[in-house]
């Protein structure tokens, strides 16, 4: 039985397929881990672009164009950041969809108001006015929380592709 990462991503592809359209993505508390789902699938070339993992702000700022102002105002995890991320995927791809993750997955880094587990999920199509940003609060360790968080973003890419 294939993982549930691997079914969705395969959705995915047939979706973005069926509606020839391409997919991007900024990846900074998954590491990577939305793009290494997707590219288990063979022939995902077809429809998925590249996969930016800008887990520092320098990596943000100089990779996708976030402004440092949004970083030092609204930090790394944030809906600014996050949507500002998604902003900078369609800015530097041929993706026609992007979808940008940023959160803490812990131990460490917590805080009151924004506590381990606490991600933020942007999307924003090519031509479209702005960016679509949730946030979500999940639990568990950091493998966990990262682990939920890529098959909480296949879903949501998923259900948009799904939605036309």
């Amino acid at each position: 039985m294939r993982d549930p990462g691997y079914l969705l991503s395969e959705q995915l592809g047939e979706g973005l397929r069926g509606s020839n359209r391409v997919l991007g993505l900024a990846e900074s508390c998954t590491g990577g881990g939305i793009s290494a789902a997707i590219t288990d699938v063979p022939g995902s070339s077809a429809w998925f672009d590249r996969g930016f993992v800008t887990y520092s702000n320098a990596a943000k700022v100089e990779l996708l164009g976030v402004h440092p102002q949004t970083l030092q105002r609204y930090g790394a995890v944030s809906a600014e950041t996050a949507g500002e991320m998604a902003a900078g995927v369609l800015a530097h791809s041929s993706a026609d969809l992007a979808l940008a993750v940023t959160g803490i997955a812990g131990p460490d880094g917590g805080t009151a108001e924004k506590p381990v587990g606490t991600v933020f999920v942007a999307w924003r199509q090519r031509g479209g006015e702005q960016a679509v940003c949730v946030r979500k609060q999940f639990s568990g360790d950091r493998q966990n929380i990262r682990q939920q968080t890529v098959l909480f973003c296949l879903q949501q890419l998923l259900q948009l592709v799904r939605a036309g």
